[in-house]
């Protein structure tokens, strides 16, 4: 039997509690923080527009949602800055219908829509003048609008109502709005929306509580945002309140399961808060979505966007919430300029993710999380090319999608929990109070965090600045060798387990482990386990059948891996019903990889239109689809 290499960890986690105890013994600086912002810089490689010349201050848009068209119909009316006096304003579009543009309310005038590049889509170049204060554009969405997913009432929780949900992360804002299309790009809005009556429409902004009987609403977002955060969800929905300015929305048949669930979330904002300051953003909710999203979680502003996925009955998955809570500071108050700068959004995200849950739950339950993440992050750094595992990625003609994998994510968080095992904790915490107090809806990007780590914690100390080895996490791949390890006592014990798969002895030993346990031993089992040893531990512990998505997606790929047929078809149920891509990748990858790419194909043609296009763009790609 060919076993994980388990050994190599283990002795990692040796060395590694080695060299962290050795940091913390040294003397370490009691920093004091007196930051200043300075200017970045943008250079977005993903926007056709001329961000350079005009700005774009504040949105008022007005639209009518057509279901039975599955398009909106809106005015889109733009207060712009024409600092350089240009002639034109140049926004990004794609498949939209351009009818109108008109400025300053009544005057006419002429506009164009440039040629089409299948990522970016067509530039729209409208003429305007110095005294040029407001541009209204009159549009229609299509129905190739990647950001929308329309959904018909049977793929709804309550099969009686249609539901639409946008997502327009990364660049899929300009598939239902004209716009400057990049992370650095701030804009505050009003919305006035028609929906069909019996619906309620949600946005990333203020929202209502209860229906309209005449299905109109009316949205203010006070705050600045990028585009990729511009927001909108329209369906049969309640909400829960869940403490002063926390609730939860979703539909009827779900709201009181996700209630229940997302419990400690008024808890996660007040030990947010403690650790970063105040939550800028008034209200925070979260609205469960039909299975088809595509993410865990999408930080839209006063509004997460979650994957029904979390709700697993006890408490389990619910660090995504805290991810997505977090975001609150790192990525929407503090944005990546562009999406190179990716990790800058979400490698402090995570950080900030794990101090919550060690806030809450403790030191070993975070740790276990974070060696969940470790454990997935080295897969990745054996799959993805070299140029690809940098922090900083150069993603320049390429879809910002690709940069989207757990380098920015979990080699970010390991970067900078490096810096706080360096300098202290107590000294990061001041660190990241004054950085997001300092660029509070600001743009950051790397070069600049660069000279402000140098400039606030290194100070010409040599010895300090090869310890953190800044320029080798950012601009070098892989990870430095003397990175940190995350470690947990649990698992070192279900290593042992794992070793002589003795299923009495696991039986004995699980009685009281949690779902993150229990997600550590799928993984450790050896790539070559035989099918018998599959059916003893199924019929033991019915891995199969789990209501638990991250155990169903660790045992099922594994299933796939070892010919384990009697999985198929509750791994053909998931493939059909859940959207998230985080899941879907790797599992038709495995079918491909083991030949049942026709099995997969098979099962794709019944699931792909119940995807958003997030998904099912990159599942074409790994099953070389044709439409």
């Amino acid at each position: 039997m060919k076993l994980k290499p388990i050994f190599i960890l283990l002795f990692a986690v040796v060395v590694t509690s080695c060299q962290n105890d050795k940091k913390t013994s040294q003397t370490q600086e009691n920093y004091s923080f007196d930051m200043k912002a300075k200017t970045v810089e943008i250079n977005d490689p993903h926007t056709q527009s001329n961000y350079k010349d005009v700005s774009l201050k504040h949105l008022d848009w007005n639209a009518v949602v057509d279901f039975d068209n599955s398009t909106i119909q809106a005015d889109a009316t733009w207060t712009i800055d024409n600092h350089s006096n240009s002639d034109f304003l140049v926004l990004d579009t794609k498949d939209l219908e351009i009818q109108n543009v008109i400025l300053n309310g009544t005057e006419k005038t002429q506009f164009s829509l440039g040629e089409r590049n299948k990522l970016y889509g067509k530039p729209l170049k409208i003429e305007i003048f110095p005294t040029t204060e407001t541009v209204t554009i009159t549009y229609n969405t299509t129905k190739e609008a990647e950001a929308l997913q329309w959904l018909k009432p049977q793929q709804t929780a309550g099969k009686k109502h249609p539901f639409l949900f946008t997502q327009s992360q990364s660049i899929l804002a300009r598939t239902w709005l004209p716009c400057m299309d990049g992370p650095g790009f701030r804009f505050t809005y009003n919305a006035d929306v028609n929906v069909p009556k019996g619906l309620l429409a949600l946005m990333s902004a203020d929202n209502p509580k209860f229906l309209d009987n005449n299905g109109n609403y009316h949205f203010e977002m006070k705050q600045p945002i990028p585009s990729y955060l511009f927001a909108l969800a329209v369906g049969n929905l309640k909400y829960q309140n869940l403490s002063n300015y926390v609730g939860v929305y979703a539909e009827p048949e779900v709201v009181e399961s996700a209630a229940e669930e997302f419990v400690d979330l008024p808890k996660m904002v007040e030990t947010a808060e403690n650790l970063y300051g105040p939550y800028r953003w008034e209200e925070y909710d979260v609205i469960v979505l039909p299975p088809s999203f595509p993410f865990g979680g999408m930080e839209n502003p006063r509004l997460t966007f979650a994957t029904p996925t979390i709700i697993a009955g006890d408490k389990s998955l619910t660090s995504l919430l805290a991810h997505e809570l977090a975001h609150s500071w790192s990525g929407n108050l503090v944005t990546n300029a562009n999406w190179e700068d990716l990790w800058l959004n979400e490698g402090f995200t995570v950080y900030f993710e794990q101090r919550i849950m060690e806030a809450i739950y403790g030191r070993e339950y975070s740790e276990m999380l974070a060696s969940l993440s470790y454990q997935g992050l080295q897969e990745e750094l054996e799959d993805l090319p070299k140029n690809d595992t940098k922090l900083h990625v150069n993603l320049e003609n390429r879809n910002p999608d690709d940069g989207m994998s757990g380098i920015p994510y979990d080699k970010g968080y390991l970067f900078l929990r490096n810096i706080e095992e360096t300098i202290g904790r107590e000294n990061f915490d001041k660190f990241l109070r004054n950085y997001f107090d300092t660029y509070g809806f600001k743009v950051m990007n790397t070069a600049t965090f660069m000279d402000v780590l140098n400039e606030e914690i290194i100070k010409d100390n040599k010895e300090l600045e090869d310890d953190l080895a800044i320029d080798e996490w950012i601009n070098q791949p892989g990870l430095p060798d003397s990175h940190p390890i995350p470690s947990s006592d649990k698992f070192a014990k279900i290593d042992d387990l794992v070793k002589s798969l003795d299923v009495e002895k696991v039986k004995t030993e699980s009685v009281n482990w949690s779902s993150h346990e229990w997600q550590h031993f799928i993984e450790q089992l050896p790539s070559d386990i035989s099918v018998e040893q599959m059916a003893s531990l199924d019929e033991a512990f019915d891995f199969t059948n789990s209501k638990n998505s991250e155990i169903q997606f660790d045992w099922y790929k594994l299933a796939i891996n070892s010919d384990y047929e009697p999985a198929y078809p509750a791994i053909e149920q998931f493939l059909i019903n859940v959207g998230r891509r985080k899941f879907l990748t790797p599992l038709y990858s495995a079918m491909v990889k083991t030949d049942k790419t026709d099995w997969a194909k098979e099962i794709y043609e019944q699931a792909r239109p119940n995807y958003h296009s997030v998904s099912f763009n990159t599942i074409d790609e790994v099953l070389k689809w044709r439409k």
